[in-house]
């Protein structure tokens, strides 16, 4: 499947300061978003798809530091009642599932 090309923002932040860098534009586009293909230090490169990429691993990053955070609260708060305990220990093993989850999609697991 074909990703949409650059947006005017990836334009902007991307391409432009890309090739004010001294990277050279070639005359070749990627064939998964239609981005102008760049040349720097030999080697060849989407700047649209590396960007979206890292931008995607931030995202994800991002969401696993939430849900990390969220269950040390929850780990520092343990309630003495036998009851709420075991609601608790369920959401925190929800937790830990999504964390699993997340890094699964990143390879890591």
């Amino acid at each position: 499947m074909r990703m949409k090309g650059p947006t005017e923002e990836e334009i902007r932040n991307v391409i432009m300061p890309l090739m004010l860098s001294g990277a050279r534009m070639l005359d070749r586009h990627c064939p998964r978003c239609g981005s102008p293909l760049f040349e720097k230090d030999g080697r060849v490169f989407c700047p649209v798809c590396e960007h979206r990429g890292r931008e995607r691993e931030g995202g994800t990053r991002d969401v696993e530091e939430r849900l990390m955070e969220k269950l040390v609260e929850l780990a520092n708060s343990m309630p003495e009642e036998i009851d709420s305990l075991r609601k608790h220990l369920s959401v925190m093993g929800e937790i830990m599932e999504l964390i699993k989850k997340y890094r699964s999609l990143e390879g890591e697991e």
